[in-house]
């Protein structure tokens, strides 16, 4: 494993790291307008638009964040063969993103998230989605896909990025894992409750607190190095899994890995808005461990990457200068 003699040096490396993602993508849609009058037919406000917008979400704001700091992402779902699924694709391809990786499929919905905002106020979220599982046929087409990724192209590290839709079953996710296994590509895993426990075998877990608890069925009295370890090393032991980082929200983050654990703390921040941080968090996580970091420095640094998109308004991807700035001035 190459060694490098700064900080500066691993975010240059960064640039020739490819990443697979697999998960539960979406569109973010915006709503903007102005409220100043209420409805005659119900007590609800009227918004006049005034600006409409779709974004990527989900597992597709991972990749943002990957490419952001400078790496290649490679994107890998299932989405409805619908207006939306197409909308999708297209936002892929104007950021620069192939949407190789993508099934469209007519038995699934594109999930799309809208969100109408009045003033600067959310008024109103619809959700239109579809989190049943993906059927036999789907989960083939994606891992056909997913598999044809891997042997034609130089894979550094792939990310399970789960939100709970139906895309990351126990089946695709040990098959996923048996094929990095075969190439000898590190995993990462960013968890919801579902999948919890399917995660076997993988190189690194990241879970936030109140993932941990639900996941694993366990209440804790108190959120300290000892108390953490205590559930998390049976859970590495039990599972087969190399190194585990728990973010803490404002206590910093907690990782474990071969016997050592430590909680690293936040740092001081004006916090605005912790929206997508977790996104942030396993992006940087993933390069690291791609370049095979160790989990000390990992998780400082991506606990500053967390803290740092915290302190802007909106999911917005890690600005790549200023955490290598900060970086520099505050890690060994």
């Amino acid at each position: 494993m190459k060694k490098y003699h700064s900080i500066a040096e691993i975010f240059e490396a960064f640039n020739n790291i490819n990443v697979l993602i697999v998960g539960d993508v979406m569109i973010d849609s915006y709503l903007w307008g102005k409220v100043d009058r209420i409805s005659p037919e119900a007590p609800v406000p009227i918004v006049a638009v005034q600006k409409k917008e779709n974004r990527l979400g989900g597992a597709a704001n991972v990749a943002i964040n990957i490419n952001a700091l400078g790496a290649t992402p490679i994107l890998c779902s299932v989405v409805g063969n619908d207006r939306s699924g197409n909308e999708l694709t297209l936002l892929m391809k104007e950021l620069g993103m192939k949407p190789d990786g993508i099934v469209q499929s007519a038995g699934r919905v594109t999930t799309v998230k809208t969100r109408v905002i009045g003033n600067n106020h959310q008024l109103l979220r619809v959700d239109d989605e579809m989190i049943e599982t993906i059927s036999r046929e789907e989960e083939d087409q994606l891992y056909i896909k997913i598999k044809s990724l891997v042997e034609k192209n130089k894979i550094d590290v792939i990310i399970f990025e789960d939100y709970d839709k139906g895309v990351l079953n126990e089946s695709i996710i040990e098959r996923i894992v048996n094929l990095s296994k075969e190439h000898q590509i590190p995993t990462a895993v960013d968890p919801k409750k579902k999948n919890f426990l399917s995660y076997k075998n993988v190189s690194l877990f990241k879970p936030n607190l109140h993932e941990l608890k639900s996941g694993l069925k366990v209440e804790l009295e108190k959120v300290d190095a000892s108390t953490l370890e205590s559930v998390v090393e049976s859970f590495i032991q039990q599972y087969k899994i190399d190194a585990v980082i728990v973010t803490l929200s404002e206590a910093g983050v907690f990782y474990s890995q071969h016997g050592k654990n430590e909680i690293i703390p936040a740092h001081i921040r004006n916090i605005s808005d912790v929206s997508g941080a977790g996104d942030t968090v396993i992006s940087v996580a993933s390069l690291c461990l791609a370049l095979g970091m160790p989990s000390s420095f990992t998780a400082a640094l991506a606990n500053l990457a967390g803290g740092l998109v915290c302190e802007k308004v909106g999911v917005v991807p890690i600005d790549k200068q200023q955490l290598l700035a900060e970086a520099s001035s505050l890690l060994p």
